[in-house]
């Protein structure tokens, strides 16, 4: 093996191409990288879902230049760039290979030896998206595809990435349509080219393409515009009803009321909808990357569930992407980001997502009630976690779980600084209305917060005690013990919701959402009752920790084949609980476990158990007043 390395310098050093040294991955600053890179992807295999990126760097010296594949992706607020789906790396220079070797300690930093008088390298790699949703998220499939730049690209260490200059296009399937917040510079055939752009922004501009498109104007006449671009499988899921186009050009008007200010000079809804694409909602400054079933737009009625989701997304170019909390910000993608902001950046944003839902019409106000329920339940009964850990300690998670699945969540938690932090959100909101006589609330904080600097789309960074001055400039009151106490203690956050005038209540009939949850993952709900979610089949999902269903020796791992001796089906068991509640005898429940079978009772008489909300009496009715349109 020594003899081998050696013949290889020497050879490399006849062909005047050094070995790469170990040398460390440059520091960032803060200054313009020489010269434009330029970058191609293509992306026309979609039999093999194969992504081509051919990609040419400019270079001004010889010597180790270092290439970083972006790790920390904003919006996962996490280290996954999929490093994994990258193969067939090449370098060149001159018509010659390079010779290139990956940092020995980060294995998304790439080192190539660079020969005298070469002005440019030419990179070239493949992107090997998932076959299969076990792989990761499918991001192509015969009718659509989704292109993130930060897959399809390296980009040189030692600058900050908004100092690097990128010209990028892509040449798509023959007669596809796509939509980006990328500017078009030209386009011949299926191959399009866009307008140089800093590599930061090209990062947050991802592309959504397909066969069947449709694009709708959601502000007609405004000099800043605001499209819907919709991709689906079929072309008829593109039929969109006047019900749901009004709802969808409300959500724009009452954002703009809400913030008095927008930041971006055009934006573009990335909306797929698809049973084949893998499902998404992420935020970018200009765009968003959303996905819904094929109905959303066919079945209005019945697709209430999760509309939501472009509510969130769209108030992200507020929070999250224009003022963003300052750890979360680094000059580069390879720097670790740190979460603790996300209790603002995405609390708050699930807190705004829900009530414009209903403000716009995407939601009933009894689809928003029904919601705003389960959300009070899950801190009220289904987080038992909360007795050991916090919602500060909860936005670690991106970096300990990145999503994966939990054996029990309810206990060890997960990312709760979404809906924990949307419940703090509702403590403020009815604090500020209290303070001042109900003269002021949180759509008074999101004005003076995130409605400055109209027309700016770069980065205004704030820290806990910039939220907590905001506050104050409001109505005066200790906001930090306040926040903090919600933020790093073992409380009931569904108590903000008796804070807002309502309080829960359980009973044995199931609202729409339970009942839209249910149809959407073919489960039956027992969460508040036995203790546990169940599939048709019988698997049970997440066992609520310290529920009667933990304290009889259930677990998630198991199957549920029989109930009382009769074979297992949601609506047997329902009938079982109910019996219950008259009969002393426990519940049996036939279990196989790997390939075990073994009978557990559980003594659990209280019948089935649903979320509702009703009026505290007496209260002032503040929910009602943040839930109605500006």
């Amino acid at each position: 093996m020594k003899n081998t390395a050696v013949a290889a310098a020497v050879i490399s050093a006849l062909m005047g191409l050094a070995l790469p040294a170990h040398a460390d991955v440059p520091a960032p600053v803060d200054k313009a990288y020489p010269g434009t890179l330029k970058l191609h992807v293509d992306a026309t295999d979609i039999g093999h879902r194969i992504f081509q990126i051919n990609e040419t760097i400019p270079v001004s010296a010889s010597g180790d230049l270092t290439l970083l594949y972006p790790a920390w992706i904003p919006g996962n607020h996490s280290p996954t760039g999929p490093i994994d789906k990258v193969a067939g790396i090449e370098f060149s220079a001159n018509g010659k290979t390079l010779t290139w070797e990956r940092d020995a300690g980060n294995v998304y930093a790439f080192h190539v030896a660079v020969p005298q008088g070469v002005t440019e390298v030419k990179a070239s790699f493949k992107f090997l998206s998932p076959q299969n949703p076990d792989q990761g998220r499918v991001v192509m499939t015969p009718e659509m595809l989704n292109l993130q730049w930060n897959a399809m690209a390296l980009y040189p260490a030692g600058h900050y990435t908004r100092q690097i200059q990128v010209e990028p296009s892509v040449t798509l399937p023959k007669g596809w349509h796509y939509a980006t917040a990328l500017e078009n510079e030209s386009h011949k055939g299926d191959s399009y080219a866009f307008k140089a752009i800093d590599f930061e922004n090209l990062v947050d501009s991802p592309m959504f393409a397909g066969e069947h498109y449709k694009r709708i104007d959601l502000n007609p006449g405004a000099k800043t515009p605001v499209h819907l671009n919709v991709f689906a499988d079929n072309a008829k899921d593109l039929e969109v009803s006047p019900e749901a186009l009004k709802a969808h050009r409300e959500l724009v008007q009452q954002m703009y009321k809400l913030y008095g200010a927008h930041h971006y000079n055009h934006y573009d809804f990335l909306l797929a909808l698809t049973d084949k694409l893998g499902g998404i909602g992420l935020e970018h400054h200009r765009s968003s990357e959303n996905s819904a079933k094929e109905n959303y737009f066919t079945e209005w009625d019945k697709s209430w569930l999760g509309r939501d989701l472009l509510a969130h997304e769209f108030n992200h170019s507020w929070d999250g992407k224009y003022r963003r909390p300052e750890k979360l910000w680094t000059p580069t993608y390879n720097q670790v980001k740190r979460d603790h902001g996300l209790w603002v950046y995405e609390g708050q944003t699930q807190f705004w997502g829900y009530i414009v839902a209903e403000r716009s019409g995407l939601w009933s106000h009894d689809n928003a009630m029904d919601m705003l329920a389960l959300l009070g339940a899950t801190y009220d009964k289904g987080r038992p976690g909360m007795q050991w850990r916090n919602i500060w300690d909860t936005t670690n998670d991106p970096t300990i779980a990145q999503r994966a699945p939990l054996a029990y969540r309810n206990y060890q938690m997960s990312e709760d600084y979404y809906q924990g932090g949307q419940l703090i959100w509702y403590a403020v909101d009815a604090k500020l209305r209290n303070l001042s006589g109900n003269k002021k609330s949180l759509n008074d904080f999101a004005k003076a917060f995130f409605g400055v600097h109209p027309g700016a789309w770069d980065i205004n960074t704030y820290s806990f005690e910039d939220v907590v001055n905001t506050l104050n400039g409001i109505e005066k009151f200790d906001w930090t013990s306040f926040l903090n106490d919600r933020l790093k203690g073992h409380v009931n956050l569904s108590k903000s919701l008796n804070d807002q005038g309502w309080q829960l209540v359980y009973n044995d009939k199931p609202s729409d959402a339970v009942k839209g949850i249910e149809g959407r993952y073919k489960a039956t709900d027992f969460t508040y009752s036995l203790g546990f979610m169940v599939s048709k089949e019988g698997t049970m999902r997440d066992v609520l920790w310290d529920s009667p269903a933990f304290n009889a020796g259930l677990a998630p791992s198991m199957t549920i084949v029989a109930v009382n001796g009769t074979q297992f089906s949601g609506d047997v068991l329902k009938d079982a609980v109910t019996a219950a509640t008259k009969d002393k005898a426990p519940i049996e429940l036939l279990v196989k476990n790997f390939d075990k079978y073994q009978t557990i009772k559980v003594d659990y008489h209280g019948g089935l158990k649903y979320p509702h909300l009703e009026r505290i009496k007496g209260t002032k009715d503040y929910l009602s007043q943040i839930l109605k349109p500006l």
